[in-house]
Order: C-alpha cells, then sequence, then structure tokens
C-alpha cells in the first residue's frame, strides 16, 4: 500500500534462490561444573525448589482428580486438571532470568509456568513490594487467609500467598486470583507479571503481539512470552500471529524509536503431543518444530530448538534471545523440547502412546538429574534435598487445607449476591485517556485537511427551504465517525487503529481518510489479512493498558474472527473478576451489493455474548456520539456500521450534527418520528425502511407510527419502548439480520413479558428471510422494505382498509417455512 515503497518487477521476477539461515538444535553443552561460576548455590537450590514445587502440586492435583485425596486430605475435585508433570524444567528456565518489567501468557496447560514464574518473582522482589502487592488484593482478604500461619519471613508468606490465591482459584474460591472465575486453565495473577493463560489451544498467540505492541508503542521496558504447546501450531491464528508479530513494516516504516521488531518470544513447549495426536510425524509436517520460523522470516525468528529438560539450557537461550530483542530483532521463536508423563487431563489413559515411550523419557527425569548434579558438584547433600522435598509436600498439604475449607475459603454466593459474576461482565467506567503522556501526531488537529474541509459542510440534511443538501456538501455518517475517532487520537496517547487497509486508502470505505496525514505508523497502521489476530491483538494491546480500534472490514468476517471476538473480547473482564478492563472498539462494517459472503448482517451474533457492548448507529449524530461514548468507555464495543449508509446525512437531530464534544450515553433508543397508532422498532439500516413506511401509513391509511431507533442493542433501556407501546399498543420490530436467530426476537419477547397487559396484538417481527443474501440486482427481495413492514402491519397488528399484502406473514405460512427450514 504505501508509495514510499516500490514493488520492483525487475527484482521480483529476477531468477535465483533462497537460502535458509541455519538453526540451532540443542546447542548448549555445559555441564554444571561449567556453570558453577555463573550461578550461586543458593541459586541452583532455587531452581530445583521450583521445579519440585510444580512436580508436587501437579501430584496434589492429579491425587485430588483421581483419588479425591492427598497427602490424607480428602476433597472432591471435579474440575480441569491438565498436567504438566515432566515439563518442570521447562518452565522454571523460561521464568528464571524474567525480571519485574516482563509478561508471560499461557495456554490451558500452563500451571507450571505460573508457578515458576510466582517463585522467581518472589525472589526478585523486595519485601515492601512483596507486602504492598498482597495487602492490596482482594481488600487483603487473600493474605488474611494465610495470615493465621504465624509466619514473619515476608518472602515465605508471599510464597503461601501464590500458593494459596492459586490453590483457591483452582477450587473455585472467591480469595481466589480471579474470585474463583477464572478456574485452572484461566488463572493469572498481574502484579507478578502472569498475565491470562487461555483454554483455546493457541488463544494466547495473538494476544501476546497485541501485549507487544503495547510495549513497542508505548516505550515500556521489558519483553512478552507467549507460552504456547506444540499443538498449537495447528491452529491458524498461531500462524497469523507469527507473521502479524513479525510484519516488514516494524523495520521499514515505522520510525525513530520505534522502528525494529516486536520484544516477544513464541515460546513453544514440545511435548510431542497436541492432546493425543503427534505433532511430529502425524499431526503436522514441520518434522522440528523449530523450523516453522523459517517460513515466517529471512532471520527465522532466530529460532532455535532447547533441550527443556535442562533447565540450565533454557535459561541460556533466554539470556542470549533477550539480547536480540533488546537490539530490536524480535521476534523469537523457541522450540523447547519436553514431554509430559500425565495424559493429556487426569482422565486421559494414555492409550495412544506407549509404557517404553513414557518409561525411556521418565529415566531421564529433569528433576532426578538435576537433583543428582546438585548432589555430585557438592552444592547440597542428598539429605538437604529431601527435607526440601518434605517441606514442599507439607507446604501444599497446609495450602490446601486452607484452600478447601469454605469457613476460609468461601465461593461466591449466587444466593445472597445474585449479582455476583454479573457485576463483572462490564466496568461501565468512562477514562478519557490511559495515559498522561502527549499524544504522537504528526500536526496540529486543526491543520489537518479534512477537518478543514469539514468546517465547510452543511450538518443537516435539509437547507433552511427544506430542500436536500447537495450530497457532496452533507456532513455523513462517515465523518461523524472520523471527527470521533481522530479527535480521540489527540486525546488518548494509547489510542491505536490498525485494520486491512487503513492507512492511505483510508479504509475500505473512506471513513479513516485523512488520518495519515496526521499520525504516525505506530499509532495507525495496516494489517495483515488476519481477522482473528486483528482482534486478538487488540485484547492484549489493551489488557496491557490502552485503548485499540481495530477493524473487520465485513461483518462477514466475524467468522474470521470467531474466537477472538467470543472468547478473547467478550470475556475476559468477567473471568480476571474486574482485574482486567479492555477498552477495545471493534469496528464492523455491515455489507451489502457483494453477495452472500459479504452482505450479511451478523449483529444478533454479538448480542447472544454477555460481555460485549454493541451498537449500530445509523445517523451521522448517533455515529458521532456513540462512538464517542465507546473511546470513552473501559469495556469491549462491537460497533456496527452500515456500508449502505456511509454517504447519508443527518435527517433527524434538530440543528444537525455539533462540531464540538458530545456523548450518546450506550442502551439509549431514541425516537425518530412520534406516533399513535403503531410503534416500529427498528435495528440498524432499516430505520429507514422503517420511516417510509410510516410515511406510507399515515398518506394513505391514516395510521400514525412511531418510530424507534434502538441505536444500541446491549445494554438497551427498554423504558422508551414500553411507554410507546403503552400508548400504540402495537409493536412491530425490524431489521435487516435474517428473522431465525435475530436479536429481534429477544426484544419482541421481552416486550410482551412488559407490555402484556397493553397488547391488542403480539408483536411482529420482519427480518431477512433464512436465505443467503444475493446479489445486488434481488437485494429488494431480501433486506426488509416498507412494503413488508405494511403487510406485517396489516396481517398481525391492523387490518389497513383497502390495503392487499404483497408479502405472506399469515401463522400457516411461517409453520410452514419453519417446517422447511426456510
Amino acid at each position: 500500500m504505501p508509495q514510499s515503497q516500490f514493488v520492483d518487477p525487475a527484482r521480483v521476477r529476477a531468477k535465483g534462490e533462497l537460502i535458509f539461515p541455519a538453526i540451532p538444535l540443542n546447542s548448549y553443552d555445559k555441564t554444571l561444573a561449567d556453570e558453577r561460576g555463573n550461578y550461586s548455590d543458593s541459586e541452583l537450590v532455587g531452581i530445583y525448589h521450583d521445579m519440585r514445587v510444580i512436580r508436587e502440586f501437579e501430584t496434589m492435583l492429579y491425587q485430588v482428580r483421581t483419588t479425591k485425596q492427598y497427602n490424607g486430605v480428602d476433597y472432591v475435585y471435579t474440575g480441569p486438571a491438565h498436567l504438566y508433570t515432566g515439563q518442570e524444567a521447562a518452565a522454571v528456565g523460561m521464568a528464571y532470568t524474567l525480571n519485574k518489567d516482563d509478561a508471560i501468557f499461557g495456554s490451558h496447560r500452563s500451571h507450571g509456568e505460573v508457578l515458576a514464574r510466582g517463585y522467581s518473582m518472589i525472589r526478585q522482589l523486595d519485601d515492601d513490594s512483596l507486602l504492598g502487592i498482597m495487602k492490596s488484593f482482594n481488600n487483603g482478604q487473600t493474605l488474611k487467609a494465610i495470615e493465621s500461619q504465624g509466619r514473619s519471613d515476608v518472602k515465605y508468606i508471599a510464597r503461601d500467598f501464590l500458593l494459596y490465591g492459586f490453590m483457591a482459584e483452582l477450587f473455585g474460591r472467591e480469595n481466589g486470583f480471579t474470585k474463583g472465575l477464572g478456574n485452572s486453565m484461566h488463572v493469572f495473577f498481574t502484579p507478578l507479571g502472569i498475565y491470562p493463560n487461555n483454554a483455546i489451544v493457541g488463544g494466547s498467540a495473538p494476544i501476546t503481539v497485541g501485549a507487544a505492541l503495547y510495549k513497542k508503542i508505548m516505550k515500556q521496558k521489558g519483553i512478552v512470552v507467549c507460552n504456547a504447546g506444540d499443538g498449537s501450531l495447528g491452529c491458524g491464528p498461531v500462524w497469523e500471529a507469527l507473521n502479524f508479530a513479525a510484519m516488514g513494516q516494524y523495520d521499514s516504516l515505522w520510525e525513530n524509536e520505534y522502528k525494529g521488531g516486536l520484544p516477544l518470544i513464541f515460546n513453544f513447549f514440545n511435548n510431542g503431543y497436541g492432546m493425543g495426536g503427534q505433532t511430529d510425524g502425524e499431526t503436522m509436517a514441520y518434522g522440528i518444530l523449530a523450523r516453522v520460523g523459517a517460513g515466517i522470516r529471512a532471520d527465522a525468528l532466530h529460532a532455535e530448538r532447547v533441550d527443556g529438560y535442562n533447565p540450565l539450557a533454557v535459561i541460556d537461550a533466554y539470556r542470549r534471545k533477550r539480547q536480540i530483542i533488546e537490539e530490536k530483532k524480535g521476534p523469537v521463536l523457541l522450540d523447547v523440547v519436553t514431554y509430559r508423563y500425565a495424559g493429556h487431563s487426569a482422565t486421559d489413559a494414555s492409550s495412544y502412546r506407549t509404557k517404553e515411550e513414557i518409561d525411556a523419557w521418565q529415566a531421564q527425569d529433569s528433576i532426578q538429574a538435576f537433583k543428582g548434579e546438585l548432589i555430585k558438584n557438592g552444592v547440597m547433600k542428598e539429605d538437604a534435598i529431601n527435607q526440601i522435598d518434605q517441606s514442599i509436600k507439607d507446604d501444599i498439604t497446609r495450602i490446601m487445607r486452607i484452600a478447601i475449607d469454605p469457613a476460609q475459603s468461601p465461593r461466591l454466593d449466587l444466593e445472597r449476591d445474585p449479582d455476583a459474576v454479573r457485576r463483572f461482565i462490564f466496568s461501565n467506567e468512562r477514562i478519557e485517556k490511559l495515559s498522561d503522556a502527549v499524544p504522537d501526531v504528526l500536526k496540529p488537529l486543526e491543520e489537518n485537511s479534512r477537518v478543514q474541509k469539514l468546517k465547510s459542510k452543511e450538518r443537516f440534511a435539509f437547507g433552511k427551504d427544506g430542500k436536500p443538501v447537495g450530497k457532496l456538501k452533507q456532513f455523513t455518517i462517515r465523518d461523524g465517525l472520523f471527527e470521533a475517532i481522530i479527535g480521540k487520537f489527540y486525546e488518548d496517547p494509547t489510542l491505536i487503529a490498525f485494520g486491512e487497509d487503513n492507512r492511505d486508502w483510508g479504509g475500505a470505505f473512506g471513513v479513516y481518510g485523512g488520518m495519515t496525514e496526521s499520525l504516525p505508523y505506530h499509532r495507525f497502521f495496516n494489517s495483515p489479512i488476519s481477522e482473528s489476530t486483528i482482534v486478538s491483538s487488540a485484547v492484549g494491546y489493551a489488557m496491557m493498558g490502552g485503548r485499540a480500534i481495530p477493524e473487520l472490514m465485513y461483518c462477514d468476517f466475524l467468522g474470521r474472527a470467531g474466537d477472538e471476538v467470543f472468547n478473547q473480547m467478550a470475556k475476559w473482564q468477567a473471568m480476571s473478576a474486574g482485574a482486567l478492563k479492555l477498552p477495545v472498539v471493534l469496528r464492523v462494517s455491515v455489507g451489502s451489493k457483494y453477495g452472500a459472503q459479504h452482505a450479511q448482517d451478523w449483529s444478533s451474533l454479538c448480542t447472544h455474548i454477555p460481555g460485549l457492548k454493541v451498537c449500530y448507529p445509523v445517523t451521522p449524530y448517533d455515529a458521532k456520539g456513540l462512538m464517542n461514548a465507546a473511546l470513552n468507555g473501559s469495556d469491549p464495543v462491537v460497533f456496527f456500521e452500515s456500508q449502505k449508509l456511509y454517504d447519508t446525512g443527518e435527517q433527524f437531530h434538530e440543528g444537525g450534527v455539533p462540531e464540538g464534544y458530545y456523548e450518546i450515553p450506550f442502551g439509549e433508543p431514541d425516537v425518530k418520528r412520534a406516533g399513535a397508532d403503531v410503534t416500529i422498532l427498528s435495528v440498524g439500516a432499516s430505520l429507514y425502511a422503517a420511516m417510509d413506511a410510516a410515511k406510507e401509513l399515515d398518506a394513505k391509511y391514516g395510521v400514525s407510527a412511531e418510530v424507534i431507533d434502538a441505536r444500541s442493542l446491549v445494554p438497551f433501556n427498554y423504558d422508551p419502548v414500553v411507554e410507546s407501546v403503552k400508548k400504540t399498543g402495537r409493536v412491530a420490530l425490524v431489521s435487516d439480520a435474517c428473522e431465525r436467530g435475530s436479536h429481534m426476537n429477544d426484544m419482541a419477547r421481552n416486550i410482551t413479558e412488559f407490555c402484556f397487559g397493553w397488547l391488542d396484538a403480539p408483536p411482529v417481527v420482519v427480518g431477512a428471510p433464512n436465505v443467503i443474501s444475493p446479489c445486488p440486482e434481488l437485494e429488494q427481495y431480501y433486506y426488509p422494505q416498507p412494503e413488508w413492514l405494511l403487510s406485517a402491519i396489516h396481517t398481525k397488528l391492523l387490518p389497513l382498509k383497502g390495503y392487499a399484502p404483497t408479502m405472506n406473514y399469515q401463522t400457516l405460512e411461517k409453520i410452514r417455512r419453519e417446517k422447511l427450514g426456510i
């Protein structure tokens, strides 16, 4: 896209060959004796201790899951248990060199990473910092539960705190790190640099891209580690993430201190299996995972295979790779070879592998091997090591007793407090800017050419004479969105926007036209055609403290980003019990003209998922006001826009669209036309069909229709609709979404419940037919037309004298279609 980069046919068509760089495989060849000068005895003992904690923690979990007891303590645990047993050295090596500025993200099998990172951070932080973290978390309740142990050493208390917060979370207790709402596969604790683990295989990969982007754009110290399994390389979003993280523009187009690669390590724990499928030789083609780096970038992502059974080899790799990242040559890919002794989960019998294979790996067990090296090199004697083992078992037993005690570790009481989970769905805060830094822009706002041009546009669609203003002179929906977004760029220094063809082109539909001249590349850039990573990287960026506007060019592409919208963007605020905020405004353009895969209104899909605010403005006044509100909020928003209406001027708001700042609160529908006989509630572009139908009802049949534009779908204030229906006694609901599964049906059900005593007839829903969206020449038979509304109102609500329906809304016809599934 950038004109500054010439695609030279002579170069592209020239003969030659590619030569891939050599990728080291298990190159670390030092012994512990060789390394004695690089580690103190206490550091070496700490490495052993942390591996042993992970092993014992997983032993506890396996036993309570399979035998309902551990070390004489009875407990019934029915939750997930994806065990880390065997992979301990890889986790401890990963965490060892990381400091307080670094962040790790993980997979569903991340208990070991959480413990390794937690113990490492406890060693690094001073007592005052640790006490501050423990006292401030959960109003001190988590700390209070373990203070009864009578310990005075702060680091010892902190280790208890880590074990207890993790275990309470695992067992669904309110004192857990996220009040039991995250549970085993999602546990995290950001004060120790532990960011969300993810139950979706590979789910953290695109999120970590956004986290690394935040560190780069906001000039923060530290690196981000994406911990994933080898099986995740079967997931498209992981490949998207690798490419997105390695985009050429970071070196070629980003400028000054922003030039250079992302501070990100893709750390693949390669245990040879993706659930029960072997990744080497069965379900993957790469053979050696490290090879993948060569397919992404010329430097092969500095890929390397590392012996994950040797913690010192992993530590060595991290020290070397950190230097690469500090030279702005990231990202990095590590293939860390390890093995899990247990099955995929505690209930997995491992029937897909042989006992000989498991025995062969256990014969080289990393903990036993490292223990032998400690004894051999005189670091510790066996009796002292056995004492460490016993103390760890005692600590886990002791903390487990507290974590399962309902008096000391209660669960959320959903009977006494039914909203205990609901209150975490949205944070509902208003935050104008997320940093006090000066926004990085290229020129003053008033010097932007489009900002200047908008001053000459008419902000109402009709002149004083009542005649329409010429299209080129009207302030449109496209302009309202631009005005809100560019204004926020000059206010919030963390704000970034990206998507397909955003920069230079101005976005496929011109909303971003003119922004390129005001914003540097690191704040406004083109992304690959990678919808899942477009969304998830925005989630990661927000998790770290920023605000993002990702864009999906077509609503239909929600299918390409389904997990990222519905499982990531929607859920992390609640799963974090409010610890995380996600100020992400996902712009989604609802198409037309382009047929079955580019012209569907899927707004109802988003309303079904708790945790997403959903709006769909269709006037310039509403578009600007709702975008302003979305960009000042702290919650994830799916912001639908109609391609059919980008050029539409303001026809409803008296005085037109204000030049200054204003907000429209989410959830407030707007009466666009007053009436007395029937209510029409519209969602999205169907407002204009509803207005035309209302005019025809009045002119031809003497029926006064009140038209209400929903504007927002989640949240939604029913009060204005209820008041209207109490007055009219009848309501029709209309949307361009397919009728089956449409959010209109939920709204109709609620209106029936709220207004039952005032209704003269059941609500009628008018939507697109349950077929594919056709070619543009047939769209008048797909998207609701004014005549459809008249037919529905005549048939179901209020007979219109002399009217002959053109559409069949009879009950028998609806039953026939439902029977056929159409």
